[in-house]
């Protein structure tokens, strides 16, 4: 090479070593972005017309995936709510802690405030941190919470300066809201009672005063402690000056979401802003009722995605979109009848909840765990389809990555650094996903192994197949994503090696 041509290139690479090292410190001094993470709660595969449907048009959240990326192959780590959102702060799955099911109202808190969870992360590099909505993660020490006090631990205790929160779900009593650990509007002089094993007080019961279920009906459980005409599961008693009003929930969370976002705005927040729709019982605004033409399911969802569209256009409004990480997934699967009459089932029509999967909430099928889930970060991402395998559990590694933070060991012992994935720079992502509703199933690229289990396969109440089944099933996602054609008779090599990966993350392997 001649010395003129050798210059060229030497020059050439040292432009193009300037030009990483520009873009290194671009990044390095660039704002932090802020982080919206909305959290449906019961939102299918097939309830968003991003993913295909026809028969529910959701504009708002289509727009995040317009906007940004649409995983297709997005999941949180259970079939239910409670474990969900147990993994997706602390990073860790839930079936590895005993007492992370489903919680009754008064649970105590089942994250240990000495742990690093996504929220106490954030604050630490510098976040102000809120969560408004559905908690579901137990408040108080052990024996649950005194609801006529300061309610401790709770999410201001794992990571959260600001919370505004509901303590379990609309179908649970108490009925009331939580702020920063007080019940809002509580008088003190009709102080509060629960208790899920007897009756308390003398509030009647749906069970006992059918005619007095003015607003919905149980169609399974569901028939303890009336509130605003509709009956719960547990038994309450007091705190009528708290009682929220189900028609007006989802405008009182969407209020503080705004409002905390307004009062953040000069600083880099995470805001966790978890819905409740479109979870039972499902009682939208009057002004939404009808708009789907699918009873209170459909409406409940119009409901959350005009929620989500006044979220977006606050960041617009403010001028923070383009540096605002927005992450819309939710919980788990869909369920239609959840335990109250409703007309979702009657009124669904040719509406397909789960989209082309099979199952749903509380399945190990894929329609239980595989979700909605879109990101958008206009001053980082390019918008598109993004097969790439992600999941719930690696928030916390992954944003820990983003603002340069490290876990302490023997936290997060599942999360992963999955940022270039999240961001589309990585089309691959997970190498796996296990999927738990019961037992356990586990993805690795086209293959789905179920393991064996006892129980029904089929829910008698939410007529949801569970994936129970004593032999193991095996299912080629790439061909069959109904998973239709058990395989595991044909391919007892591979049922044998993916069994033997679940076995190895049981052990922490």
């Amino acid at each position: 090479m001649s010395t003129v041509r050798l210059g060229r290139a030497l020059a050439l690479l040292l432009l193009v070593f300037v030009a990483a090292a520009a873009q290194a410190r671009a990044q390095a001094t660039a704002p932090r972005p802020n982080i919206v993470l909305i959290y449906l709660d019961d939102l299918g595969y097939g309830d968003v017309s991003a993913n295909g449907s026809t028969t529910i048009r959701t504009p708002n959240m289509d727009r995040i995936a317009k906007e940004g990326l649409r995983f297709t192959s997005g999941y949180a780590t259970s079939g239910t709510c409670t474990p969900s959102r147990f993994s997706l702060l602390t990073g860790k799955y839930a079936w590895r802690q005993a007492g992370t099911g489903v919680l009754p109202g008064n649970a105590a808190l089942v994250i240990d405030p000495a742990r690093t969870t996504l929220a106490s992360m954030l604050r630490k590099a510098g976040y102000h941190t809120g969560v408004v909505g559905k908690w579901h993660l137990g408040l108080g020490g052990p024996g649950g919470p005194d609801w006529n006090t300061n309610i401790a631990p709770g999410p201001n205790q794992v990571g959260f300066a600001y919370s505004f929160i509901m303590a379990a779900t609309g179908d649970r009593v108490p009925t009331v809201y939580v702020e920063d650990g007080k019940v809002v509007g509580l008088d003190p002089a009709d102080p509060i009672r629960v208790d899920y094993e007897k009756k308390v007080g003398d509030w009647p019961t749906g069970k006992e005063n059918p005619a007095l279920l003015t607003t919905q009906r149980p169609s399974h459980g569901h028939d303890q402690t009336i509130v605003n005409g509709v009956s719960r599961i547990g038994y309450m008693t007091g705190g009528k000056a708290a009682l929220w009003r189900d028609q007006d929930m989802g405008d009182t969370f969407l209020r503080k979401a705004i409002s905390y976002v307004e009062a953040h705005q000069r600083e880099p927040f995470f805001l966790f802003y978890a819905t409740h729709e479109p979870h039972v019982p499902r009682v939208p605004h009057e002004r939404f009722v009808g708009s789907s033409g699918m009873g209170p399911r459909g409406d409940a969802i119009m409901q959350a995605d005009w929620g989500v569209g006044q979220l977006l256009d606050t960041l617009d409004r403010l001028k923070l979109a383009d540096n605002t990480i927005v992450i819309l997934t939710s919980d788990n699967g869909p369920v239609v009848d959840d335990g109250y009459v409703d007309q979702a089932v009657e009124k669904l029509g040719a509406h397909k909840p789960a989209g082309p999967l099979r199952g749903g909430k509380y399945s190990r099928f894929e329609a239980g765990t595989r979700v909605p889930f879109f990101l958008r970060w206009p001053a980082r991402v390019k918008p598109g389809v993004s097969d790439a395998l992600v999941s719930q559990v690696d928030f916390l590694g992954s944003f820990a990555a983003l603002v340069r933070q490290s876990i302490p060991q023997g936290d997060g012992p599942d999360t992963g650094n999955q940022l270039a994935a999240l961001l589309g720079e990585d089309r691959r992502g997970r190498d796996h996903v296990v999927e738990h509703s019961g037992a356990l199933a586990i993805r690795e690229g086209r293959w789905k192994y179920i393991e064996p289990s006892k129980g029904p396969r089929m829910s008698a109440q939410t007529n949801t197949e569970l994936a129970n089944d004593p032999a193991p099933q095996l299912y080629d996602l790439s061909t069959d994503l109904g998973e239709t054609k058990n395989l595991a008779a044909e391919q007892p090599e591979r049922v044998q090696a993916l069994a033997a990966k679940l076995a190895r993350v049981k052990a922490g392997q």
